[in-house]
């Protein structure tokens, strides 16, 4: 019985092959955008591990520095177990590469990488070890012979350098070490921190700088985006369910007559959609392998310009998410059979098969389905108000997007009904109450259409107001005409020396900085020169009267915006910028783009605290940027080393668009998806639409006009739900503009609006539902008459 039970259910694939096809496409496509997403996902957690073993960034309690060699020691004499770490930037050549100094015999395990000494013993004259791209380009050369013996190593980013604490000290010319971490264990006697070394403290182990943190926001806003496009997939999948259930309901009917009991139909048909999800899912975790190495570099470019995270380029196949592909796939497509196979579950034997039916309970539905989304939205819009943090933010995202999905098919029934009202004429009647009628069967698509439009314009907006913001940024922040950066001290002081006697040149202003703690948190104070330049130009958040004043005079610093939002600040409140050094808030800046906390200080107090701090780059306020370059290149500074207020703002903004290229491309695969979401819901019903379509023919409506009723229908459905998607959007953009933008960056942004973008993308809309309807038109459109005709000889 159970092969003839199977047979059966086949046959109906067998002949609807298209809709057989829909179906699998659909999952397939649905598997593939989420696997995609959480293949880059996972690939970018690996890098941040493995950058974190071979960095030494492990969750230890510090010791902060700056501590010298003798009290690294008295600490090991004291029985603290503790281990030594430097960091900071190596310039060799052209390149500047992230150093880290350990000592192997006391670091952690896996805290040092595994080829960090010379043929495997680690005391033996350790290299320093170079990731392939640095390596590749000091090999040889000059440079690399005064960085003494150069290896490569797996462990280690192509930015990334390694070697012992000692050759790290006399590379980066430090005397000090940047901090001890503390290991477990130690002397169960060792005295207290105070006694053996007073003043210092132990700090915690604290999350706010570590780079999983920062990036867990933009990983959950790519999940969101592969939970986004796997249920406008599945919006396919259960539309194409949906509509073959209600086509085998005659087949049903008559197994169950010849005695299959309920519970083995209801068995036999979820093995056939667990296998249908299986051989879908296989092929959609492929696809999204191929998908993922495709926005893996815009993803890399994102996470390096916006936080400082370096993820390799290389694409590993994961098991993790692999077989989570799979277990989504059968997942979903239980999730979408349910209805159908409760339906079946309940069916009574002797009912008859009519898919009149299935829209008129469809349509008794919407009311029970606005009340669903009614409470999404006030769920949502309850956790906009009231929650806190990104996952509040994500909350009312998916509040606000489930719920209009589901109220759109509600309100387009009302508005259709209310036209209806106000028609005049039979055809005109007639067209809006079938529109009405299929409604039903185009809820899918429509929602899928809906979420995949307010998710264009939510995030279109959030990337054009940030390159708005961002471009008008630049404008300030880059006042000065000319940018120089000398290769030595002895130059830098030549290059001084020659620009004070140009009459064309009305100021030089230096840019140089020290890597500090600030407050904590690893980051960067920068000299200030008091000067109109930034007194006119630099763009302040906020700021005490005296702002410029008490900066320049010592008496208070600048914090960029991430670190006053990250710590909590406002004007007045103290921070401590150095170990030993606080002072007072004079103004929060704007610093989009930057990961690391920055704040600047007036120049004669960070030289004061500083003396040897290198001052080799510089900002130039001149009428003749062009001939002060070529005086500059004469006297010996390399052209690489100059560069124009308009070179760095194109390339600011080439990175710029690199950095939100990923989100630009998921936007296309979410339409698209929803695009075929649209022609598979079309041409799924076509078959079904005849017995509605025929007796409106005899009366004397021809074939190509009712093809044209039918384009004209999916075009004004998906015109009606873009309008309605447009507000959605605005809320979406807004949401992440103020909740989700300041969670995940650490900066808020203006909102800005783009008509023109909305228009096209109305049209763009329209033109899919076009294309979409178009071959179903078609075929109706050369339909013969007879097909036409059997419907009044059938029991329809």
């Amino acid at each position: 019985m159970t092969r003839a039970v199977l047979l059966a259910l086949a046959s109906h694939w067998r002949r609807r092959p298209l809709q057989l096809g829909t179906l699998l496409v659909g999952l397939m496509l649905a598997t593939a955008l989420w696997t995609g997403v959480q293949a880059v996902n996972a690939e970018a957690r690996a890098s941040y591990a493995k950058a974190s073993d071979a960095l030494g960034q492990s969750e230890l309690p510090v010791i902060d520095g700056p501590l010298t060699v003798e009290e690294y020691v008295a600490l090991r004499r004291a029985g603290w177990r503790v281990t030594p770490v430097v960091e900071g930037r190596l310039r060799a050549g052209d390149l500047s590469l992230d150093l880290a100094g350990f000592e192997p015999l006391t670091a952690p395990p896996g805290a040092v990488p595994r080829d960090f000494g010379a043929d495997g013993v680690p005391l033996a004259a350790p290299p320093l070890l170079l990731g392939a791209e640095a390596f590749a380009a000091l090999e040889g050369t000059a440079e690399g012979a005064r960085l003494g013996p150069l290896r490569l190593s797996a462990a280690l980013g192509p930015d990334e350098a390694a070697t012992d604490v000692g050759r790290a000290m006399d590379l980066l010319g430090r005397a000090t070490l940047d901090r001890v971490a503390v290991l477990p264990g130690g002397s169960l006697t060792r005295p207290p921190l105070e006694e053996v070394l007073p003043g210092r403290a132990v700090r915690q182990p604290d999350d706010s700088g570590d780079v999983v943190r920062l990036t867990r926001s933009f990983h959950l806003n790519l999940t969101a985006f592969g939970l986004l496009s796997f249920a406008v997939g599945l919006f396919i999948v259960h539309a194409a369910i949906g509509l073959a259930f209600e086509q085998r309901r005659p087949v049903m009917r008559t197994l169950r007559a010849l005695g299959v009991p309920a519970r083995r139909l209801v068995a036999l048909v979820a093995a056939e959609m667990t296998a249908l999800a299986l051989i879908a899912g296989a092929a959609g975790v492929l696809l999204g392998w191929a998908i993922a190495a495709a926005l893996l570099p815009g993803v890399a470019a994102t996470l390096s310009g916006l936080y400082g995270a370096d993820v390799e380029g290389g694409l590993q196949l994961r098991a993790s998410w692999a077989l989570a592909g799979l277990g989504i796939a059968v997942l979903g497509t239980w999730v979408a059979s349910a209805r159908a196979l409760w339906g079946l579950a309940t069916l009574p034997v002797l009912q008859a098969g009519q898919p009149r039916a299935w829209a008129m309970a469809s349509a008794r539905r919407l009311r029970w389905q606005a009340l669903g989304a009614a409470a999404l939205l006030a769920a949502g819009a309850l956790a906009g108000a009231l929650g806190t943090g990104i996952g509040a933010g994500f909350a009312a995202l998916g509040g606000l997007l489930l719920g209009s999905a589901l109220l759109l098919p509600p309100v387009l029934a009302v508005a259709l009904r209310l036209a209806e009202g106000r028609a005049r004429g039979p055809l005109l009647q007639w067209f809006l109450a079938d529109t009405r009628q299929q409604l039903p069967g185009l809820s899918m698509a429509l929602m899928a259409l809906m979420l995949a439009l307010a998710a264009n314009i939510g995030v279109g907006t959030m990337v054009g107001s940030f390159r708005g913001t961002f471009t008008g940024w630049l404008d300030q922040r880059l006042a000065s005409e000319l940018y120089v950066s000398a290769a030595s001290e002895a130059q830098a002081s030549r290059v001084v020396t020659l620009l004070a006697a140009r009459p064309d040149v009305s100021a030089v202003l230096p840019i140089w900085s020290v890597e500090t703690r600030i407050g904590g948190l690893p980051g960067d104070l920068f000299a200030l020169r008091d000067h109109a330049t930034y007194r006119d130009h630099w763009p302040l958040l906020s700021a005490a009267p005296d702002v410029w004043d008490a900066v320049a005079e010592g008496r208070a610093v600048l914090l960029n915006e991430q670190t006053a939002r990250r710590m909590d600040l406002g004007v007045g409140d103290a921070v401590e910028v150095a170990p030993g050094w606080t002072a007072a808030v004079a103004g929060v800046y704007s610093d989009y783009g930057n990961p690391r906390a920055q704040a600047l200080v007036g120049e004669e107090a960070l030289g004061a605290r500083y003396p040897d701090a290198p001052r080799l780059r510089f900002g130039i306020r001149t009428d003749d940027p062009e001939a002060v370059a070529d005086a500059l290149a004469a006297a010996g500074v390399s052209r690489a080393g100059i560069v124009d207020q308009a070179s760095i703002k194109a390339l600011s903004l080439s990175i710029f668009e690199t950095t939100f290229a990923v989100t630009g491309v998921l936007n296309v695969l979410t339409l698209a998806v929803a695009g075929f979401a649209m022609l598979a819901a079309l041409l799924t019903l076509a078959a079904m639409r005849l017995p509605q379509l025929a007796p409106v023919w005899a009366l004397g409506l021809t074939r190509r006009r009712l093809a044209r009723l039918e384009l004209l229908r999916t075009v004004m459905l998906a015109l009606g739900t873009a309008l309605l998607a447009l507000p959605v959007g605005l809320v979406l953009a807004w949401t992440l503009l103020a909740v989700v933008n300041v969670q995940a960056f650490g900066w808020r942004l203006p909102m800005d609006v783009f008509p023109g973008e909305w228009a096209v993308l109305i049209g763009a809309a329209a033109l899919a539902a076009a294309l979409a309807a178009a071959w179903p038109a078609r075929r109706l459109a050369v339909l013969p008459p007879r097909a036409l005709l059997e419907v009044f000889a059938s029991e329809r």
